[in-house]
């Protein structure tokens, strides 16, 4: 295991050997990080929390408690993953083959959950493999999500579907009726809306 200076991991945690964990995270009571994962610097991976085998977390990444991370799940710098998340990496799931033989990890190709920096996922929500969470985007608590969601969506429901547009503060935002634009109330930063997709004005 690579644990760099300044990470703390509870001694009742299980982190493989092979696993890498940078600059100040903490991994808490129970979770369990599987071999080749990669956490990055300044990371949380709360109480009994699973994080996958060769799943890859950016910086400052948030995985709350009882989260499962299934392998090959991709995370971006600052994403959240609330409590009791899954995201999962087995699109037609079977405990065996057709022929009734158990199924072992050579009978299926896992698929994996991509999720962009900052983006954020609600308690007990599940995110069905492949899908795609932009960059910014909000899946509400208990949604299911089993299509791509586009940057800064606010997305929520079973299946889940877009509900409205966040900032990068998590707040919604609000349209402003002189030109259609839409604003931060957090942060006051504008964005314009073009065929279903929105991109924030630089400044």
């Amino acid at each position: 295991m690579t644990v760099n200076t300044g990470a703390r991991i509870a001694d009742s945690a299980d982190v493989s050997a092979e696993a890498t964990i940078g600059i100040g995270s903490s991994i808490w009571h129970l979770a369990q990080v599987r071999e080749r994962a990669v956490i990055g610097r300044g990371c949380v991976v709360g109480r009994g929390a699973y994080i996958g085998t060769g799943v890859v977390m950016g910086d400052n990444c948030k995985v709350q408690n009882y989260a499962l991370v299934y392998e090959p799940a991709k995370l971006g710098d600052g994403v959240f993953i609330g409590p009791a998340v899954v995201l999962t990496n087995d699109t037609y799931p079977r405990a065996i083959n057709a022929d009734g033989s158990l199924k072992s990890a050579h009978d299926w190709e896992p698929v994996g959950v991509t999720i962009d920096t900052g983006a954020s996922i609600g308690a007990r929500a599940t995110c069905v493999a492949p899908v795609t969470i932009g960059a910014w985007a909000t899946v509400a608590a208990g949604a299911v999500v089993v299509k791509d969601v586009v940057p800064f969506a606010l997305v929520a429901g079973v299946p889940a579907r877009r509900l409205g547009w966040v900032g990068k503060a998590g707040v919604p935002l609000i349209r402003e009726t002189e030109d259609g634009a839409w604003i931060c109330p957090a942060t006051r930063a504008r964005f314009i809306e073009s065929e279903g997709l929105l991109t924030e004005e630089s400044a």
